[in-house]
């Protein structure tokens, strides 16, 4: 990466609570206030890669929401996402981010049609990249799950997507939404030579069901039942609520078993709605397994966490490495990146110590002298 240079990241849904996170931390961490615990480009292993700098990463986006992000910050902080005082010490990089947050859509009852919604999100994100004279802007999804499309229409992760095309900009989909896999973008898409990743963040249970499946297939132990339940609150539980929007989650959290055994074992996964856990999550497996002379036995597994803390680490990564990425001229999808999601890009290894290895030799040819 150039000395100096400046990379955009251009946020959807940029007032939520991963974007919120993303942006406190990164303002954090380059001051100095906080380590980069979770980061993985912050490792050794990706000191030469030529990544930018976390303080040459400005933010914008676009969002349906009003409230600021020093608000939001602070119903974080208040939710026990953000250490106390944070919000305060980083006010101001968080203001400068929210000046740069445009209204999304569609919204109910707009007028808009999608070749307008499209042009306007384009050219926000230019604006974006020519005003503040950035290299290069990458597009994140980090926006609440919305339900499997139906019919031909783009849904609106498919309407930012494209505008990323239209835009030049490198495309990340941190969520289970459509984004750019919706059949109308596929055309634009192979004709824009821009790099993309996704889908839908690895965070929690499909984490530790890509450490645990392969363990039971490599030791020949059969798994005869897999069944999971999620308690989410937050915006995350809000949307999830809905069965369609949670049916997209779940697709991803089984391709990981199906890649692993060759079928999906089993049982179920459920996501139930509490809104009492707020920012905080529970996901709990119960794994049905024989061993040697058929012995039965059990494993289960509690995940206890906060989403926003697991995922805005990665959101960053994944900013950070797409940009390089782009900068290299690299185009089409990087499935070098799985080791980040459920459903990634491409046929790659659902075991995370193999998407693991996939990506420090990726990190290593972003750094390799040309």
């Amino acid at each position: 990466m150039t000395t100096g240079t400046r990379t955009g990241v251009w946020l959807i849904g940029a007032r939520g609570s991963v974007a919120t996170t993303a942006v406190t931390g990164c303002a954090a961490t380059t001051a100095g206030l906080h380590p980069p615990t979770g980061m993985v480009t912050e490792t050794d292993a990706f000191a030469s890669a030529g990544l930018p700098p976390l303080a040459s990463l400005v933010f914008g986006g676009h969002d349906t929401a009003a409230c600021p992000l020093p608000k939001r910050a602070e119903e974080l902080t208040a939710a026990g996402v953000l250490p106390h005082g944070l919000a305060a010490a980083v006010a101001a990089e968080l203001a400068a981010a929210d000046a740069e947050i445009r209204p999304g859509g569609p919204l109910p009852g707009g007028s808009h049609d999608a070749e307008d919604l499209i042009t306007s999100f384009a050219a926000d994100m230019t604006d974006f990249r020519d005003r503040l004279a950035l290299d290069r802007v990458v597009v994140v999804n980090v926006a609440s799950t919305e339900p499997a499309p139906g019919g031909a229409a783009l849904p609106p992760s498919s309407l930012y997507a494209a505008a990323a095309l239209r835009a030049g900009c490198p495309y990340v989909n941190f969520t289970p939404s459509t984004g750019l896999r919706h059949p109308a973008l596929t055309d634009a898409l192979a004709a824009s030579g821009l790099p993309h990743a996704g889908r839908d963040g690895k965070t929690g249970q499909t984490l530790l069901r890509s450490v645990l499946a392969p363990m039971f297939h490599q030791r020949a132990l059969t798994v005869r039942a897999w069944s999971g339940t999620n308690l989410l609150g937050g915006g995350d539980g809000a949307a999830l609520a809905d069965p369609a929007a949670a049916a997209a989650k779940n697709a991803g959290k089984e391709r990981v078993l199906a890649d692993v055994f060759g079928h999906v074992p089993e049982g179920e996964v459920h996501i139930d709605e509490v809104p009492a856990l707020g920012e905080w999550k529970t996901a709990w497996d119960h794994i049905a397994f024989d061993g040697f002379l058929g012995s039965r036995m059990i494993l289960q597994t509690t995940w206890q966490g906060c989403d926003s803390a697991l995922a805005a680490p990665l959101v960053l990564d994944l900013a950070r490495l797409t940009a390089r990425a782009h900068e290299r001229g690299l185009a089409g999808p990087l499935e070098d990146l799985a080791f980040y999601f459920k459903d990634p890009e491409g046929e790659s290894s659902a075991c995370l110590a193999d998407q693991y290895a996939r990506l420090v030799a990726f990190a290593a040819s972003l750094g390799e002298v040309r």
